[in-house]
């Protein structure tokens, strides 16, 4: 576990690391940079989990499970807003059903935590979690979408039973436009980070934001990137957070959604 600068949660916890490229948000992940690092440092269970690629560093497809850290959670005593494997993706095809059932086991047992659970694989989780898996009110199920060539992975998302639903569009790197939020309770949006950072244009970020007014969507704009709204290349720090003149920090309720 490590607490995070992560603007919409408060932990992560990474009971499985690794993973593969799946489309092209996936292309300067900061995952790979991280896991390379972490491996460079002597941590064992990133070893061989990256590989250079010219220049950068890329996933391996290889994932690791760490059964010792399930104990993890249940020594948190304060409540806190935990994203799940921000170094892998639970749903990988390398992930078997049984591990993601202790997951889930640990998750049921901390109901004090409210877990994050983001996927490029929703087609996997419908179909994993389609298997007696219970629907836990402390548990939010998302995918990514960077672009429209992925959008369908909204259509998979619908049909999970879950408390939460939500989608983030980060990196967002082209228009959205077409998304449908129905039964998509939060959207989070964020440009690109990192040296190879691609742009993000503010009309796409205005598309989502409507699209979530219609829909009684919760829209959290996490932050601009490497790219400012005015297409000038900065800090992430230094382009901050604001759009339209403020900061979106809007959360789903958290009533049970399970239609």
């Amino acid at each position: 576990m490590a607490e995070t600068s992560i603007e919409w949660t408060d932990a992560t916890w990474n009971p499985v690391a690794g993973c593969a490229i799946a489309t092209s948000g996936c292309t300067n992940c900061y995952a790979m940079r991280m896991a390379a690092r972490l491996e460079a440092m002597g941590v064992e269970k990133y070893d061989g989990l990256t590989r250079k690629s010219g220049e950068r560093y890329v996933w391996t497809g290889r994932v690791r499970l760490d059964h010792a850290s399930l104990a993890v959670p249940g020594r948190w005593r304060k409540p806190r807003k935990v994203f799940v494997n921000s170094m892998s993706d639970l749903f990988h095809p390398d992930v078997p059903a049984g591990f993601i059932r202790e997951v889930w086991r640990v998750m049921e047992e901390t109901p004090r935590h409210t877990y994050q659970i983001l996927t490029k694989r929703p087609e996997r989780m419908v179909e994993i979690l389609a298997k007696d898996f219970p629907v836990l009110p402390n548990v939010w199920l998302g995918t990514s979408v960077e672009d429209a060539a992925v959008i369908n992975r909204l259509d998979e998302l619908r049909k999970v039973r879950a408390a939460i639903r939500f989608v983030s569009f980060e990196p967002l790197i082209g228009s959205v436009a077409k998304a449908n939020l129905k039964k998509i309770h939060w959207a989070i949006v964020g440009g690109e980070s990192g040296p190879r950072a691609r742009p993000m244009d503010p009309a796409w970020v205005e598309e989502i934001e409507r699209i979530c007014r219609r829909n009684g969507t919760a829209f959290f704009f996490k932050q601009w990137g490497t790219w400012g709204k005015d297409n000038k290349r900065r800090s992430k720090k230094a382009n901050g957070r604001e759009f339209q003149g403020k900061q979106w920090d809007e959360m789903p309720s958290q009533r049970m959604h399970t239609s």
